[in-house]
């Protein structure tokens, strides 16, 4: 198995479809159905690996009929397994503005005036969009804003920072007076 530190998470397996083995599964690929296309997938269950024989949009939901799965008892095993790709297997990103979620971990995070206010430990998405996750290393407090052009107008790989403009003025570290 790959370890943890180089394998992508490309999606997670949810409730069984029908009666035949099917399952959800929330994609995390650009094209949801782009993620059966990857092969064999690593899993967060030990010696699990599972490949998508099949996958199909069902309104908003990727359907899936998973290798050696073939009915609902199957299928319902698999909730909530995590599905993932070493890194190395994904497609090199041609322009520099390109990028994958993964690479941003651990940059550092700076203001437009260069005063570094944490690193990019995450890059939720709650439902309503992507957020970027700064953690303050004085107080270990972290940090969520929007993951937009306009709250992240600059990010520099090569140079290992990338910039935030905080909405609203509010910055990290600011108080507000009594």
């Amino acid at each position: 198995m790959t370890p943890p530190a180089n394998r992508i998470l490309l999606g997670r397996i949810g409730a069984a479809h029908g009666i035949k083995g099917e399952v959800r599964i929330a994609s995390h690929t650009a094209e949801p159905a782009a993620i059966a296309d990857y092969g064999p997938l690593d899993t967060d269950r030990p010696g699990l690996v599972v490949t998508i024989e099949a996958a199909r949009l069902n309104k908003n939901v990727l359907v899936a009929r998973l290798k050696g799965i073939s009915d609902r008892n199957a299928a319902e095993a698999l909730n909530g397994v995590s599905l993932f790709i070493d890194r190395a297997r994904l497609p090199r990103t041609e322009d520099e503005n390109d990028f994958y979620h993964a690479d941003l971990l651990g940059l550092d995070a700076r203001l437009d005036s260069g005063i570094s206010i944490g690193e990019v430990v995450a890059l939720p998405n709650y439902g309503a969009g992507d957020l970027i996750e700064i953690r303050d290393p004085r107080s270990g407090d972290t940090f969520l804003y929007p993951f937009t052009r306009a709250v992240v107008p600059t990010i520099r790989m090569a140079d290992g920072y990338l910039i935030i403009a905080p909405p609203l003025d509010a910055e990290p570290g600011e108080e507000e007076a009594d």
